[in-house]
Order: C-alpha cells, then structure tokens, then sequence
C-alpha cells in the first residue's frame, strides 16, 4: 500500500498538454504545489500525464496550469 499523507487524499490523473522540457515538469510541479504544498505530482511527460495526489478540490488547479500556458483537463482514470 502507498504511504498516503492524508486518508482523504485521492490520486486525480489529469492531460496536461504542452509538457515538451524538463522545465516544463519543474513548472507544472511548483503550481501544484504552490496550490497544495501537501500534494504527490507524478509527471508522465510522454503521454501529456500529471498525477496529482491531493485531499483538496482540484477543479481550481486546472484553470491554474493552464494559466501557466499547459492546457489542462481531467484524464480519463
């Protein structure tokens, strides 16, 4: 079993398309972070997948990424 912070916290797989670098992760990751500094981020770049593991509401989060130029939408799970 995955050592989970929060009992509550839910694993939300998210498309987040327009990943191409390296700095591309680092900047998707700090904004998740900035938004919930509890969060997990697994950051599959090749399939355009971020998984966020989180207790909080995550429907503000993707207007956020997608404010720092990554269109983002829920993924199917």
């Amino acid at each position: 079993a995955l050592h989970q912070t929060h009992l509550s916290s839910m694993k939300h797989p998210l498309n987040v398309t327009g990943m191409t670098c390296v700095h591309c992760e680092k900047s998707v990751t700090r904004t998740v972070l900035r938004w919930d500094p509890q969060a997990q981020v697994h950051i599959d770049r090749a399939h355009n997948r971020v998984d966020v593991d989180t207790d909080q509401d995550i429907t503000p989060l993707l207007a956020l990424i997608a404010t720092e130029g990554y269109p983002t939408t829920h993924a199917a799970a």
